[in-house]
């Protein structure tokens, strides 16, 4: 994890508030939905050695989070955040309450209204929140019980949360995010070809590393797979300049593959639904030649690929989730 990270705790006492600005290694995208996705906040928001547990949340102006902390002695605490008002992947702001298992409020503990700002920075996102209390009586009984140190932790299990997220991403495209990428076919060398840009780009391998043929699930639909090419590269991802994405195989004529120039690269579109996908299909190829219709595959894609009337070759793949 990023120890540089900027982390500012700041007590009003002449205004009753606190201020808190903390910042994230991650982006924009991830750092909102772990503040507002409650499969998400459940990983985080609670101080280790508590555990968070959602009971319902409805992420909208008027709408509430209702959530509880529970103990190494399992002693349940809830809680739950009043939405006000909501500036998707900009601001949002509640008042939180301690509370029974049904909402109501508690009259032994102060509420506190916040209002969370989210800044997209060039590789971080910064968080900046002020929590308003009602009384400085309020806000030294909140400190008093350990707040800032509290807080403190569970920014830690956020951090923690973002540095497995970015591991995983290494594993596997979790992100249905739009990208364009040069899908590169060769006889045989891929492994080779792409050994050598990894060394003059100083990169590495992302998704799965190197794929290759005899991965391929035996009940994929596809004959079974010579012994003679269950070495070769079946796929494999590379990050170049400007994270642009180079993808490979091998075209075995094994399996009815004839590779000409002209034929061994093609451009790779990623759209971020179902529907674009179709859209981008059908258009580009009209007046060209389908050489694979869009369907699902057994890697997980819907694909398809052709030559448009320009002879440039296509592919179009929308990762299921």
């Amino acid at each position: 994890m990023n120890s540089n990270l900027t982390f500012d705790f700041t007590v009003d006492k002449t205004n009753s508030t606190v201020k808190v600005s903390r910042e994230f290694s991650a982006d924009l995208e991830m750092v909102w939905d772990a503040w507002t996705n409650p499969e998400i906040l459940d990983q985080w928001w609670a101080p280790k050695p508590y555990k968070n547990r959602t009971k319902s949340m409805d992420f909208k102006d008027g709408g509430m989070w209702l959530y509880s902390m529970t103990s190494p002695k399992d002693e349940v605490h809830w809680c739950k955040a009043d939405y006000k008002k909501i500036d998707h992947q900009k601001s949002f702001s509640y008042t939180d309450n301690f509370c029974d298992e049904n909402g109501n409020m508690s009259q032994n503990f102060p509420n506190s209204f916040w209002r969370n700002v989210f800044i997209e920075n060039a590789e971080t996102t910064t968080v900046n929140i002020t929590i308003q209390y009602d009384s400085l009586e309020a806000l030294e009984k909140v400190i008093g019980m350990g707040f800032k140190e509290g807080f403190g932790m569970a920014m830690q299990n956020l951090d923690q949360y973002i540095e497995a997220k970015f591991k995983l991403r290494k594993q596997n495209k979790i992100s249905n995010r739009a990208r364009v990428s040069n899908y590169l076919n060769f006889d045989g060398k891929t492994e080779e070809a792409f050994l050598f840009y990894k060394t003059v780009f100083k990169t590495e391998f992302i998704g799965k590393g190197i794929e290759r043929f005899g991965d391929i699930p035996a009940n994929a639909g596809h004959p079974p797979v010579a012994e003679e090419i269950k070495k070769m590269v079946l796929h494999v991802e590379l990050p170049i300049t400007g994270n642009h994405i180079l993808m490979g195989t091998d075209a075995p004529k094994e399996m009815g593959f004839t590779l000409t120039r002209g034929n061994n690269m093609h451009m790779c579109i990623e759209p971020e639904t179902r529907e674009e996908a179709d859209r981008l299909f059908n258009e580009l190829s009209a007046g060209g030649n389908i050489t694979m219709p869009m369907a699902d595959m057994f890697f997980g894609a819907y694909f398809g690929e052709f030559s448009d009337k320009y002879d440039i070759n296509w592919m179009i793949s929308f990762q299921n989730k």
